[in-house]
């Protein structure tokens, strides 16, 4: 069992464009890193197994080269002309080694090694296990087995993603669990939300 982590190189102007509104560009890219070095300790921490965090546009960014030297992970670049096609690459990586794999964003701070834990768990007696977001997304996706049909024909980026999902993966005959729904830090709205869980030690206030 691995875990990967998807990010995005915090490069301002390109990344958590919701928020340059509130915190200017320079801080939601500030914002950003910290988000994915969360995510990066949550799961390192969570015990399940190795760490990869899978980088945009590549794997040269010295914010990546630093979260390599700061922690326990092996970089990874990713690939495909989608969201889909760059998590479907993840996943066949690991089935190719014959190994299950969590997928994880940067997106979702309240994410615990608990829950990391949990899935993992699920993949015991499921094929897939999912975390749902709030805004009709995912935060969380785990193959034990391939299946990337899935996928496919998914309008990444809309509120109708996990709904699509849930369709391929009964079309696809996928056994699967889901657990407990979480919330992106995507919008202001979002952000005062997790500064008031305590959940933004380090990020700009």
């Amino acid at each position: 069992m691995r875990v990967a982590v998807f990010a995005k190189a915090p490069v301002a102007g390109r990344v958590k464009t919701r928020l340059a509104s509130l915190l200017g560009e320079e801080g939601a890219a500030t914002l950003h890193s910290s988000l994915v070095k969360r995510a990066l300790e949550t799961a390192t921490e969570s015990g399940v197994g190795p760490v990869e965090l899978w980088c945009s546009p590549d794997a040269k960014h010295p914010f990546f080269e630093g979260c390599a030297a700061q922690h326990p992970i092996t970089l990874h670049e990713q690939s495909g002309a989608d969201l889909g096609e760059r998590m479907r690459n993840a996943f066949e990586a690991a089935h190719a080694r014959g190994e299950a794999l969590l997928l994880i964003g940067s997106d979702c701070p309240a994410l615990a090694g608990a829950t990391l834990r949990s899935a993992a768990a699920a993949l015991a007696s499921n094929d897939a296990v999912f975390v749902p977001a709030e805004d009709g997304g995912y935060v969380l996706v785990g193959l034990a087995k391939p299946a990337p049909r899935i996928f496919e024909g998914i309008g990444w980026g809309s509120s109708a993603v996990m709904m699509q999902t849930r369709a391929r993966l009964a079309v696809e005959g996928v056994r699967w669990e889901e657990l407990a729904t979480h919330w992106d830090l995507d919008r202001p709205e979002d952000y005062a939300r997790a500064r008031a869980q305590g959940l933004l030690a380090g990020a700009p206030a």
